[in-house]
């Protein structure tokens, strides 16, 4: 990974002016494609999607407009830029055309077109704000616990299913009250399957 602050040409500074750049962000690696204050592509590479990376590679630039989309790592990427003192431009991912409608997907070119679309006008992004870091630890409670009671209902309803494929049925009750007494009077041969699903409904 070259670090950006190192990048020089012909003793010059490569990276004076103003710089925008387009970071294509990937589950292990994101690619970025950085312009400076003339349009030209000045350097484009890649970085690991991780704290560390993203810290060391913009950490030394001077405040830059770097843009990104919406996706499973931008809120902390976008909050760890705009921490460094960066703006920070987060793209809706299903409303930029011009990577949306593209047949040619390529991260490279993904980190180009963020680049220009942000330096020419922020808003052909459809810029969107991500929740602070306690709003999405809240909301990922809730999402959290709503996945648990999906998944304690599906264990619950198998097995009431498995049960009824053999004529019998369980006694009703709430899944909160899913227990080893509900298989009683159930079959031997259905009670291990069944006890199977009610302890982990219970965890």
């Amino acid at each position: 990974m070259q670090k950006i602050s190192t990048m020089r040409t012909s003793g010059k500074n490569i990276f004076e002016g103003r710089l925008t750049i387009g970071l294509d962000l990937g589950d292990r690696s994101s690619a970025y494609c950085v312009l400076n204050e003339a349009g030209e592509i000045v350097l484009e590479h890649k970085l690991a999607t991780t704290p560390e990376a993203m810290k060391q590679v913009f950490g030394s630039l001077p405040r830059c407009r770097i843009a990104m989309e919406t996706g499973t790592h931008s809120p902390w990427v976008s909050r760890l830029l705009t921490a460094l003192g960066h703006e920070v431009i987060v793209g809706h991912a299903q409303k930029v055309r011009l990577i949306t409608k593209s047949r040619r997907k390529d991260d490279r070119l993904d980190a180009r077109t963020l680049a220009r679309l942000a330096r020419i006008d922020p808003e052909l992004l459809s810029p969107v704000k991500h929740r602070s870091a306690q709003a999405q630890l809240h909301l990922t409670e809730i999402r959290g616990r709503a996945v648990l009671v999906s998944a304690r209902t599906a264990l619950v309803n198998a097995a009431r299913g498995l049960v009824k494929s053999y004529g019998e049925r369980l006694r009703k009750c709430g899944t909160q009250q899913f227990s080893r007494e509900t298989m009683n009077g159930s079959s031997a041969g259905l009670r291990e399957p069944c006890i199977h699903c009610c302890e982990r409904s219970n965890r």
